[in-house]
């Protein structure tokens, strides 16, 4: 019988690696949640229409990338390839828009999209998503970027730059459009790749993100979308861009950034990285007015971004020591020692310590090397002496240092370890 493997761009997220996930979610949700954003959860399947309208029926992500099936009724279902999709369904359909006057969601979870798989991108991938919807104001579009940064930053990332651009509003972008397909007719269509071939009629935009060598020389000189925005969007741009600046934030100005989607207006940027190889952007997003009105809703704007996890992780490096140190690892040396030292474990967990305990009898020296292994700050031991004289050892594990302590008095003990622990914390110490 052949061994089972994961499908090819699927992976298993073991520890550490599957605790940098939940570092990154918990950080969401505190620094999100201190701009009022609240989590909402949609489900991972939605029907092919949504994302043929939301995403854009020419994008290479329709065209090419989803996961797309019918079910047992003969209806087109897909997997999500992207969040925000999902999120406008869910604004629609319940009706949201007449609850509040503006909506501001995150979301955190798989998507999935038949691509080739790559360092920091695979077919199942993980997204945290933010989106705000109701308000159309430039301060609204900088807070956003700002927001994205401090979750960046929270979460122990440097070394990033930020790239922002303009697309325009849908009165303005057409003379834009017009101005830019002038232009691409006049390159010889055999120095471009095949998708731009395609994009010159379809999705002429797409061809200034273009990564090929080739397309990007041919496109060099094409005119720059900032250049023909009407002074609505030219005013928004520039109170965004003021405001950036007035936060100190370094940004640079790339007239190449359009984004891969459809629905992208005005505002658009990016944060990259070098540090991850060619695909360099970890975060990006932008403002999208029209996009719920073309599912159905009414004319609400809305701004959004998605950072890609796998890329986050990927550029966190050290993963353990970005993790929750164990407080506690319990060395039970007797096996008569092991009702009472789970008792005792119990107890310091009740305290809000964490860590883990052995069962059954072994030796202190492969006890201690486990209580190494785990990361644990204090190992407990409990043996047969120490359990005729109800006693326990507590060992720390950095300096060396230990003591032995009543069992009577150990949830004292812990209390005293969990309000030193908070002050570390408060304090910037270990995590």
């Amino acid at each position: 019988m052949s061994k089972l493997q994961t499908v090819k761009g699927f992976a298993d997220l073991f520890a550490p690696l599957s605790g940098l996930y939940t570092l990154m979610e918990d950080t969401a949700r505190r620094v999100f949640g201190a701009y009022g954003y609240r989590e909402l959860r949609t489900p991972i399947m939605e029907r092919t229409e949504l994302f043929q309208r939301g995403i854009g029926a020419e994008t290479d992500i329709v065209q090419k990338e989803m996961y797309t099936f019918p079910d047992r009724k003969g209806r087109s279902l897909t997997l999500r390839p992207e969040a925000t999709a999902g999120v406008m369904r869910a604004y629609i359909e319940n009706n949201l828009h007449a609850r509040e006057q503006v909506s501001r969601f995150f979301t955190c979870g798989p998507m999935f999209r038949y691509e080739r798989p790559q360092k920091g991108r695979m077919r199942q991938f993980h997204q945290l998503n933010c989106e705000c919807l109701g308000a159309e104001e430039p301060q609204v579009d900088a807070e956003v970027v700002l927001m994205l940064l401090l979750f960046l930053e929270e979460i122990g990332l440097d070394g990033l730059s930020a790239e922002i651009n303009t697309l325009g509003c849908r009165e303005c972008r057409p003379t834009y459009r017009k101005a830019l397909t002038d232009f691409l007719r006049r390159i010889d269509p055999a120095t471009l790749c095949e998708d731009c071939r395609r994009r010159v009629e379809i999705n002429p935009m797409r061809l200034l993100d273009c990564k090929v060598p080739s397309c990007r020389e041919q496109t060099d000189g094409a005119p720059q979308i900032r250049d023909h925005v009407c002074a609505g969007c030219s005013a928004h741009f520039d109170t965004v861009l003021a405001i950036l600046d007035k936060e100190r934030v370094d940004y640079i100005l790339n007239p190449r950034l359009v984004r891969g989607l459809d629905y992208y207006s005005r505002t658009t940027f990016e944060i990259v990285s070098a540090s991850i190889g060619a695909q360099g952007s970890v975060a990006g997003g932008g403002r999208y007015d029209g996009l719920v009105k073309d599912l159905g809703g009414p004319d609400v704007p809305g701004i959004g971004f998605a950072c890609g996890m796998e890329r986050l992780a990927l550029m966190l490096g050290d993963k353990e020591s970005l993790l929750p140190r164990p407080d506690f690892y319990f060395a039970v040396l007797d096996e008569a020692a092991s009702d009472t030292a789970l008792h005792a474990a119990q107890t310091l967990r009740k305290a809000r310590l964490a860590g883990e305990m052995s069962f059954g009898a072994g030796s202190l020296k492969s006890r201690l090397r486990q209580a190494s292994r785990s990361n644990a700050e204090y190992c407990l031991i409990l043996g047969g002496a120490e359990l005729e004289a109800q006693k326990v050892v507590v060992k720390h594990m950095d300096s060396g240092e230990q003591a032995e302590i009543p069992l009577t008095t150990l949830a004292d003990w812990a209390e005293i370890r969990f309000e030193d622990k908070m002050e570390r914390g408060r304090k910037g110490g270990c995590r």
